[in-house]
């Protein structure tokens, strides 16, 4: 069997916190890994907040009204990206974790709507886009099956914050595994 074939052992949860939606036009403003096993039990963790203009990160943000409904954040964002890390040095030293805790084995992408995460990826670190697996694990998909086929729901909570919400998605997956490890067998006997 090819290594793009084989089971997968690890999952490398990502999480990025941007000024907007659009690859080609807003930057990326935190960044935060979570290597875990399949079991979900954290192997590493990464975060960093990358660093911009003040002034370019604050024009981005008042042209995505959406960041008037986390006015910590961004005040977070504004206070802290003209000292965070340069873009080069996160993608280097994300790279670095993809071949230490992946060595041969392709890197799963895992997160909540992880589309949106690798598409800045592609864009923004095209190094590291080049270690990952085409597989991604997504959360959100979940999420879609759990509720209209189940009527599961799990309440994650809003931080957009990237570590936490890497927290939130692992433990909504843990959720729905749970659930149906406990309902396997009950779903035709109703």
């Amino acid at each position: 069997m090819s290594k793009k074939h084989a089971a997968p052992t690890k999952y490398l949860w990502v999480d990025l916190e941007m000024t907007g939606l659009v690859p080609e036009k807003d930057v990326i403003l935190e960044v935060a890994t979570e290597v875990t096993g399949t079991d979900l039990e954290t192997i590493s963790s990464y975060e960093a907040i990358v660093q911009h203009k003040k002034d370019k990160v604050a024009k981005l943000m008042q042209e995505n009204i959406w960041w008037n409904s986390y006015p910590k954040n961004r005040d977070v964002f504004l206070g802290g990206v003209a000292k965070g890390k340069p873009l080069a040095a996160v993608e280097r030293e994300l790279i670095e974790i993809v071949e230490h805790d992946f060595g041969d084995e392709p890197a799963i992408l895992a997160g909540n709507s992880i589309h949106s995460d690798r598409a800045f990826i592609k864009q923004w670190m095209p190094q590291l886009d080049l270690r990952l697996h085409y597989r991604m694990l997504d959360v959100s998909a979940w999420k879609v099956v759990m509720q209209s086929m189940y009527g599961v729901q799990f309440r994650k909570p809003a931080v957009h914050r990237a570590y936490d919400d890497i927290q939130a998605s692992i433990a909504e997956l843990q959720y729905y595994l749970e659930w149906f490890a406990n309902n396997a067998n009950t779903k035709g006997q109703e």
